[in-house]
């Protein structure tokens, strides 16, 4: 079984337990003004190109962004990795853009590392058909699972989806039991707003007991070169999307001080 991937990150530290190989899978069903992975929106592989000044000179360049790769494949990357992995209590982490858009192959990469052994999760934005869910909870051992914007027409505006299928199958996910961890990126005046904030965090409460931890991932401008490259507007251009620190500092004992385990990164 074959899927597009766009990059392999080894001795990944911020994307679960211990010492990991996240893969990044092509395609994602959010539009997200924030992204820092643009290049992953559109399934198939993308070319970019710039122009770039040497010995004098205007050069035209291109890259290609994505890879057909297999399981197999994939599986021999991450046998490489093991020792390290399994010294650190690490393990494969499925990224993307929304590896969920590319299902199956991300269903076999998940048998295939439980198989060997391997602790898998996966970062998700939720956003997939809850059929999906039920088939790779069984072989994932944790979920990264992003909850970004609570209000579903600020979701809409800010992502171009709405949110109610993401809310829905992350009760469901919580429900079968599954280990979570919540992310939440900080964008100054969307994410980080009161309103936004008090409503994540009311509806975090009932699984306050189930919940392993959040995580607040503050924003920043990386996207912006990739944004660029492909030709798309940015949306923080003269714009600072980063909180200060003391902001970060105030969101993060707000949801200590009711009983959650939180980390920013």
């Amino acid at each position: 079984m074959s899927g597009i991937i766009f990059n392999i990150k080894k001795f990944a530290v911020h994307d679960g337990p211990g010492i990991r190989t996240t893969l990044f899978l092509k395609g994602c069903p959010l539009r997200c003004r924030w992204c820092h992975n643009p290049e992953s929106w559109t399934p198939e592989p993308v070319s970019i190109h710039r122009q770039i000044r040497l010995d004098g000179h205007i050069h035209n360049d291109s890259e290609r962004i994505g890879v057909l790769t297999t399981v197999e494949e994939i599986m021999q990357e991450l046998e490489r990795e093991r020792i390290i992995m399994e010294e650190s209590g690490g393990g494969v982490t499925l990224s993307g853009g929304e590896p969920l858009m590319q299902p199956d192959f991300s269903k076999e990469i998940l048998i295939q590392s439980s198989q060997a052994g391997f602790h898998t999760a996966i970062d998700t934005s939720g956003y997939a058909d809850r059929e999906i869910f039920r088939k790779i909870a069984p072989y994932t051992n944790l979920f990264l699972y992003d909850l970004k914007i609570m209000d579903p027409e600020e979701h809409k505006k800010f992502t171009g989806c709405n949110n109610e299928i993401i809310l829905r199958n992350f009760e469901w996910l919580v429900r079968q039991d599954c280990e979570i961890i919540v992310r939440t990126p900080l964008i100054r005046g969307i994410t980080d707003t009161p309103d936004n904030l008090e409503q994540l965090l009311t509806f975090l409460i009932p699984y306050q007991d189930t919940l392993k931890q959040i995580d607040f991932l503050t924003c920043h401008k990386m996207g912006r070169s990739k944004f660029e490259k492909l030709g798309l507007p940015y949306a923080f251009s003269g714009i600072d999307p980063t909180p200060s620190q003391s902001e970060v500092t105030k969101i993060t004992s707000m949801f200590r001080n009711e009983g959650f385990t939180v980390t920013q990164s």
